[in-house]
């Protein structure tokens, strides 16, 4: 802004605040995400690296769940958090392909790399991406092999298949024919109009083998906190009533609520009465409603424990919230936030109500429920990190069959789904002419990072195996990927190293968001700290090393 012919300084950020712009500051961003890239490509597939993660609590986190190495890393720049979002975005959406799609948007910014360097406009960049992203997933739709649902034996063959693959590059990969017949079980148990996965409930109980987890189908959780007379109650029932409460069965003085004057003792007799009338006449409501298992979320007391035993009736206390909507939603009924007028309606029922011991742990089960829409899985093993990682790897193909439910096409994993999509790409980049044609290039270069990034985790030969890749794709076989068992190239649909289409659709996009957006960013502007407040005669911040090194240079002479 010029006034009279001179120049009169405009400031419109504050003192101190960190503005890099241009083209230097673009590729900051783009080394940032592939650092943040070469950090989690080893674990991709079913030979990666698992990572050791500690907190700065000393929590320590053993995975190689893309999605929750990328949330426990504690990352703080700016455009590198882009990458978080998206692996947790993958993670909600599908469940799989986190590593997948991390690894992929940092290869898009790699390849966008030596075009920023070279001065190309990144709106160019971003417009090719783009469109290759667009012709890449139309692909997918084109080549993706449907299964006929309506023959229920090789559609369940289908779910165990595409289970199997997602655990292939998990901690219990061993294990994998164990677990994919639980899993498969689980989700086809809920109800197929939603499939809501928070009704699979999961339960951890260290010490025991792996293969001791169990399946309930119905409900089960961990006793809950209980009182005296809780051990005289029957642990066992067939086909009984159960009455689920939103109620606290505990004798409260209302000296401890409210201020109480009285002046006979005959009045303070009567308020002493009048509490346990409320109390009593609750407790025989229960007992009236012919419950024989009562379950609340708020705390039963010892008056109500021993009242409910001496009647040979059940009740558990401070029952998790989650756990009780299950409950609800297996047995009938509904949670109940008065105890007068109770209906035979509101009542749920099972066919057998047990207490038994699982490991260390006594836990609650409800089997045989008409209404059955949910189950629990009791996960079983040595060490609580390595349950962890069961839980987080059981996750993963549990959302792998819900999405192979709805939407039933699937492609062949082990790097044949992006082969094929690089071959096609490649073939259309030669077709166009301008610069276009690199950009579609390099996005179909960058695909070729998730087979060779398996190779090289595994210890193959990825040069080698990569070229016979795009040779047999080259004469047409469309599935040829990488088999991880035998070190060479086979057709993995024939192989059953199945993953849903969408895992593949949902990662792309994701990919090209994210790397698009990074490439769209050409300054940052970061606001100065708070300044904090200092004690009296303390040094402001930085003047220690700038003592320090005075002091040195001091000794020095």
């Amino acid at each position: 802004m010029s006034f009279g012919g001179s120049q009169i300084p405009v400031i419109v950020l504050k003192e101190g605040t960190d503005d890099s712009q241009g083209r230097g500051q673009l590729l900051s961003n783009i080394n940032a995400c592939v650092a943040v890239q070469e950090t989690i490509r080893t674990t991709l597939g079913p030979l990666g690296a698992d990572k050791l993660l500690v907190d700065e609590k000393g929590e320590m986190v053993i995975s190689n769940d893309g999605a929750t190495i990328m949330k426990l890393l504690d990352i703080v720049h700016p455009a590198a958090k882009t990458l978080v979002d998206i692996a947790r975005a993958q993670d909600a959406e599908i469940g799989d392909g986190t590593t997948s799609v991390v690894v992929l948007a940092g290869e898009l910014l790699r390849e966008a790399r030596a075009f920023v360097e070279e001065g190309v406009s990144s709106h160019l960049i971003i417009k090719g991406y783009w469109r290759a992203a667009q012709l890449a997933v139309n692909k997918i739709k084109e080549i993706a092999v449907r299964i006929d649902r309506e023959d229920e034996t090789r559609f369940r063959d289908l779910l165990k298949k595409c289970a199997s693959t997602a655990m292939n590059s998990k901690l219990i990969r061993s294990n994998s024919a164990f677990f994919t017949n639980m899993v498969v079980d689980a989700v086809l148990t809920l109800d197929q109009n939603d499939l809501n996965e928070n009704m699979i409930g999961i339960k951890k109980v260290p010490g025991g083998a792996m293969e001791e987890t169990e399946l309930v189908d119905g409900v089960a959780f961990k006793k809950t906190f209980s009182y005296a007379g809780f051990e005289q109650q029957p642990k066992f029932f067939t086909k009984p009533k159960i009455l689920c409460l939103n109620v606290e069965l505990e004798l409260k003085a209302e000296k401890d609520n409210a201020e109480v004057r009285v002046e006979r003792v005959d009045e303070y007799q009567n308020i002493v009465d009048a509490e346990w009338r409320i109390i009593f006449s609750k407790l025989e409501s229960i007992v009236a409603s012919g419950a024989q298992v009562v379950l609340s979320k708020l705390p039963i007391g010892d008056l109500a424990t021993q009242y409910f035993a001496d009647r040979n009736i059940f009740c558990a206390g401070r029952v998790a919230s989650d756990d009780l909507d299950r409950v609800v939603q297996a047995v009938g009924g509904s949670i109940l936030s008065t105890c007068s007028n109770i209906q035979p309606s509101q009542l749920g029922e099972c066919n057998k109500f047990e207490e038994r011991q699982i490991g260390g742990e006594r836990f609650n089960v409800f089997k045989g429920c008409p209404k059955a829409k949910t189950c629990t899985l009791i996960l079983r093993g040595g060490a609580e990190q390595f349950i962890a990682e069961i839980e987080r790897s059981l996750h993963d193909a549990i959302m792998i069959v819900k999405r192979a439910i709805t939407n039933n096409q699937i492609v062949a994993g082990g790097g044949a789904c992006e082969m094929e999509l690089s071959r096609c790409l490649r073939e259309y980049s030669l077709s166009i002419t301008g610069k276009q044609q690199n950009f579609i290039a390099a996005f179909a270069r960058a695909l070729e990072i998730i087979p060779r990034q398996l190779c090289d985790n595994a210890g193959f030969d990825s040069t080698d195996l990569l070229n016979k890749l795009r040779m047999q794709h080259a004469k047409g076989t469309t599935w040829a990927g990488i088999d991880m068992q035998n070190e060479c190239i086979s057709d993995n649909m024939k192989l059953f190293v199945w993953e849903p289409s969408t895992i593949k659709e949902n990662a792309i996009m994701s990919a090209t968001e994210a790397a698009t957006l990074i490439l769209s960013v050409d300054e940052t502007i970061k606001n100065e700290p708070s300044a904090q407040p200092q004690a009296p005669g303390a040094l402001p911040p930085g003047a220690a090393n700038r003592v320090l090194r005075g002091r040195g240079r001091g000794m020095a002479r």
